[in-house]
C-alpha cells in the first residue's frame, strides 16, 4: 500500500520542521511526503534532510487561508502519483513512531479499512527552553473528547461529529467516494465538519485508529477565537445552508455571551452584534427559542478547541 502524508502549511516552519524530523524517525515510512504552501514562498525553498518532500505552492488570494482547497490539491497530487492512502497531518502536529503504521494496518483491514480512519491527538505544553525532547512525547495523554483505543484496536463509531482533520487518513477508494473537501469554505472552521457530514451521507463509516497518536505543538491561541469570529460566521453559514445546522456551537454560545454576534430569528442565523444591539442587551439575551439556549456548550465546546489550524 503505497502511503503519502499531506501537509498544508502557511508559516509554523520549526513546528514543519519538528514534523518532518518524527515522520523520519516512523516504524513505516510514508513513500511520499506533500507539503501544500499557502502563500508561502520561503516554503518552496525548503529543502529537509533527508530530502523526501514535494513542495506545492498554492496562491491563497485573500487573507482567508483557504484550507480545504489546499488539501485537495494534495490529495490530487498524491493519487497523481500512485497513493493507495492518503494520511493528512496538521503543521502543529507530530507523528508518533506508529502512526503510520496504525494507519496502513487499519486501511488493510477489511471490515474497517473503507471507514474515515482517525487517530488520537496530545495538546503538548509550551516547549521548555531546549525544546521538546522528541523521544519522550508519549507521555502526554491524548485529547480527552475522543476515543482512544489501545494500540492495535479499532473502535468504530457513528458519531461523525467527532471528526477531526488534525490526523486522519482514507484510502484511494473513500477519498474518491468522499468527492473531496468542499472549497466554498475560506478561512477558520467548518470544512472538516462538513468533509465528515459528506462522508455520513454517501455511506462511510468513522473508526477510531489505536496507536496512530500525534501529537500537537503548543503555540499561543485564544479560546473562544475571537479573531477568527468572521471566518466562523461565514463558514457556519454555509455549513448550515448545506446541513440544515450550526457547527461550532460552543464558540458560538460564548460569542453570544460576549456580545460579539447575535440570533437573527429573521434570517434564521447569527450575525454580528451592532451598536443597537449593545445598547439594547440583546448581544447578551438570546432568544429562548434560538439554538444557543438549548445548545450544551460541555462536549461542543471541546470539539469546537480542537479545530486548530495552520
Amino acid at each position: 500500500m503505497r502511503t503519502a502524508v499531506i501537509t498544508v502549511a502557511h508559516g509554523r516552519h520549526d513546528h514543519l520542521r519538528r514534523q518532518h524530523e518524527m515522520l523520519w524517525r516512523s516504524s513505516v515510512r510514508a513513500d511520499d511526503y506533500f507539503l501544500v504552501a499557502i502563500d508561502d514562498p520561503a516554503l518552496a525553498r525548503w529543502h529537509p534532510c533527508p530530502p523526501v518532500v514535494t513542495v506545492i505552492p498554492f496562491v491563497g488570494g485573500s487573507v482567508e487561508l483557504p484550507v480545504a482547497g489546499a488539501r485537495n490539491a494534495g490529495a490530487v497530487e498524491a493519487l497523481r502519483r500512485g497513493a493507495d492512502l492518503l494520511v493528512f497531518l496538521d503543521v502543529d502536529c507530530l507523528p508518533s513512531p506508529d502512526m503510520i503504521a496504525s494507519y496502513v494496518k487499519a486501511a488493510e483491514h477489511r471490515e474497517h479499512g473503507s471507514s474515515l480512519l482517525c487517530g488520537a491527538v496530545a495538546y503538548l505544553p509550551p516547549p521548555p527552553p531546549g525544546g521538546y525532547d522528541l523521544d519522550r512525547l508519549d507521555g502526554h495523554p491524548p485529547h480527552r473528547s475522543r476515543p482512544t483505543p489501545a494500540p492495535g484496536e479499532l473502535q468504530p463509531t457513528g458519531e461523525h461529529r467527532l471528526f477531526w482533520s488534525l490526523s486522519f487518513a482514507v484510502t484511494r477508494e473513500v477519498w474518491e467516494r468522499v468527492g473531496g473537501f468542499c472549497e466554498e469554505y475560506r478561512g477558520y472552521g467548518a470544512e472538516d465538519t462538513d468533509f465528515a457530514q459528506l462522508a455520513k451521507s454517501v455511506g462511510v463509516d468513522l473508526t477510531w485508529v489505536g496507536g496512530a497518536t500525534a501529537y500537537h505543538q503548543w503555540h499561543a491561541t485564544s479560546s473562544p477565537p475571537v479573531q477568527h469570529v468572521d471566518d466562523i460566521l461565514r463558514n457556519g453559514a454555509i455549513f448550515a445552508r448545506r446541513w440544515g445546522w450550526w457547527p461550532m456551537e460552543g464558540w458560538l454560545a460564548q460569542f453570544v455571551e460576549l456580545g460579539l454576534i447575535r440570533w437573527d430569528d429573521a434570517a434564521q442565523g447569527y450575525r454580528r452584534t451592532s451598536a443597537e444591539d449593545a445598547a439594547a442587551g440583546s448581544s447578551t439575551e438570546p432568544d429562548p427559542g434560538s439554538p444557543v439556549s438549548s445548545t450544551s456548550t460541555g462536549g461542543s465546546t471541546e470539539f469546537a478547541r480542537a479545530e486548530v489550524r495552520v
